[in-house]
C-alpha cells in the first residue's frame, strides 16, 4: 500500500549546518531513518535557504537567517526526503540570491519543491510526485513574512491570507486545478501558517481547513507552530493542523515542549483515496531527531489524543504510538 511521510520544519542551518562536514548524511535522522525509509516518499518544510550567498535579508527588519551549506542537500535525500515547501519565513534569509541558490541545488538533487520561485506565477506551481504509484501533486503556500511574497516579476513566496471569502477560495481551487490538471490522483495542501507557540489553530484556521477540503484538497499539511497540534478527520480527507519541528538546533521550552512531534504516516489505497494514519512520536535532539521512549512516548501520545479528540478525532493507541483507520 502506497505510504507518505509527512513531517514537519527541517531546519538545517546554524548548529545543524555545522555538524554537517562531521557526520555522515544519515546521522541526523538517528533511528528514525529506518521508518523514514519504509515510506515510498517523504514531505517536509525547509526551513532554511541553502546557499554559498553570505548577505541575509536586510530590506525589513528580521531577528533570525537561516542558512545551510549545499552540502545540506545530502542530509535530505539520506532521509529520504522527495519533496520540500518553500512557502515560509526562511527561505529569503538570504535574500534573492538565496533562493535562487536553493531553487538550483534542490533542482540539481532531484528533490521537488513548491511555494517559492522567480516569480508568482512559478511560486504558485504545484509540484508533482509519484509516490508508490500514485501521482500526488502539493500546493504550498504561507501567511508567514508578507515582504516575502513573489511578485510577476520577483522571485519570492506563494504568500496566502488566511481568509474563508469567495476570492481566497477561488484562488486556492485554482491551484487544486492546476495540480489535477497536471495529473494528480491525490491533493496535498502544504501551508507554513499561523503564530509560534501555540498547541490549538484558530477558528479561522479551523474553518478555512474545512472550505479547502470541501475544494478538492486531500490532506492539509500545516506547519510553522513548531508544535504539533491536533488532527482533524473529513471523511477520508484529513487535516493535519501542524507536524511540529522535525530538525534542528533550537532552545527547548520545558512546558510547550517543542523537541516532541511525529513521523505521520499516510497510507492510500489503489484509488489514491487516504486508508490509514499511523502517528510515530519522536523526540528532537540537538541537530538530530530519535524515536521517542518511555514516559516521553507515553505523554506525546496523550497530548495528540487530546488535541484529537478536541475535533472529534479519536485516535487508537498502538505499540509503535497512535493510529487512525480512514475506512
Amino acid at each position: 500500500m502506497p505510504t507518505l511521510a509527512l513531517v514537519g520544519d527541517v531546519m538545517l542551518g546554524r548548529g545543524v549546518n555545522a555538524l554537517i562536514p562531521h557526520r555522515p548524511p544519515e546521522w541526523f535522522w538517528g533511528d528514525v531513518l529506518p521508518l523514514l525509509r519504509t515510506a515510498d516518499a517523504v514531505f517536509a518544510n525547509l526551513e532554511c535557504a541553502i546557499t554559498t550567498h553570505r548577505r541575509p535579508w536586510g530590506r525589513t527588519p528580521k531577528v533570525f537567517h537561516f542558512r545551510a551549506d549545499p552540502k545540506a542537500v545530502e542530509v535530505l535525500r539520506a532521509g529520504g526526503i522527495r519533496y520540500v515547501s518553500l512557502a515560509n519565513n526562511h527561505v529569503l534569509d538570504y535574500d534573492i540570491p538565496g533562493l535562487l541558490d536553493t531553487l538550483r541545488y534542490l533542482d540539481e538533487a532531484g528533490i521537488a519543491h513548491a511555494g517559492a520561485g522567480r516569480n508568482r506565477e512559478e511560486a504558485e506551481t504545484p509540484a508533482l510526485v509519484e509516490v508508490g504509484g500514485i501521482r500526488v501533486g502539493i500546493l504550498s503556500a504561507t501567511d508567514n513574512e508578507p515582504p516575502f511574497a513573489a511578485g510577476p516579476d520577483e522571485p519570492g513566496t506563494n504568500y496566502l491570507e488566511i481568509r474563508t471569502d469567495p476570492e481566497t477560495l477561488d484562488r486556492v481551487e485554482g491551484w487544486i486545478a492546476r495540480a489535477r490538471q497536471a495529473g494528480a490522483q491525490l491533493v496535498v495542501l502544504s501551508l507554513h501558517w499561523g503564530p509560534n507557540m501555540v498547541l490549538t489553530p484558530s477558528s479561522t484556521f479551523r474553518a478555512f481547513a474545512r472550505a479547502v477540503m470541501g475544494r478538492g484538497v486531500d490532506l492539509l499539511h500545516g506547519h510553522s507552530a513548531h508544535l504539533f497540534q491536533g488532527v482533524e478527520r473529513f471523511g477520508r480527507r484529513l487535516v493535519l493542523y501542524d507536524t511540529g519541528d522535525f530538525l534542528d538546533d533550537y532552545a527547548v521550552d520545558p512546558d510547550l515542549r517543542n523537541d516532541w512531534s511525529f513521523v505521520f504516516l499516510a497510507e492510500f489505497d489503489a484509488a489514491a483515496t487516504l486508508h490509514r494514519l499511523h502517528l510515530i512520536p519522536v523526540r528532537l535532539h540537538y541537530a538530530r531527531v530519535q524515536l521517542a521512549r518511555g514516559e516521553e512516548f507515553e505523554a506525546i501520545c496523550e497530548r495528540m489524543q487530546a488535541l484529537s479528540a478536541a475535533f472529534g478525532t479519536h485516535l487508537q493507541r498502538i505499540p509503535k504510538g497512535l493510529v487512525l483507520p480512514l475506512e
